[in-house]
């Protein structure tokens, strides 16, 4: 027996991420997504900034941890971003290398073996894993999954 539904539309809101250095962070999210510091709190006990674009909040910062991500622990697994086209895609990767990020795979992989979406998967300067994808366009580029018989992004 189904029970009806509670929530009649369901979004992702913003994502909030602990980090271990705000100036670091927030440089790479505005050059990475092209989000804007909509407002900061600069209290040396909690510092923090909230980002977005287009009038909406898209990722929090929170400057409170130390270390890197810790894949091995429950929690995260990583943050995907759905652009428009391949060629943003592409041009999003082109600034990472730039920018010197470290990618799990070289260059655009479709999400598996046959699948014409697909994307970039890297992380952010704290270790936590991120996703650049569009939905359409990476099979013309006879580019093959990482893995065959597994989702791209779930392994990396």
């Amino acid at each position: 027996m189904s029970s009806p539904a509670l929530i009649h539309t369901l979004k992702t809101g913003h994502v909030g991420l602990n980090v271990t250095d705000l100036e670091r962070s927030i440089a790479f999210y505005r050059a990475v997504l092209g989000v804007q510091v909509t407002h900061e709190g600069t209290d040396a006990e909690r510092r923090y900034a909230l980002m977005g674009r287009d009038g909406r909040l898209v990722v929090t910062l929170w400057q409170q941890s130390t270390g890197t991500f810790a894949t091995a622990s429950p929690g995260l697994h990583h943050l995907s971003f759905e652009v428009e086209s391949l060629d943003e895609v592409r041009a999003t990767e082109h600034r990472l290398r730039e920018l010197g990020a470290e990618f799990a795979y070289d260059g655009v992989v479709p999400h598996g073996e046959g699948s014409d979406s697909g994307g970039i998967f890297f992380t952010d300067p704290d270790g936590i894993r991120l996703e650049i994808y569009a939905r359409a366009g990476v099979a013309a580029t006879g580019a093959t999954a990482p893995t065959a018989d597994a989702p791209t992004c779930g392994f990396f």
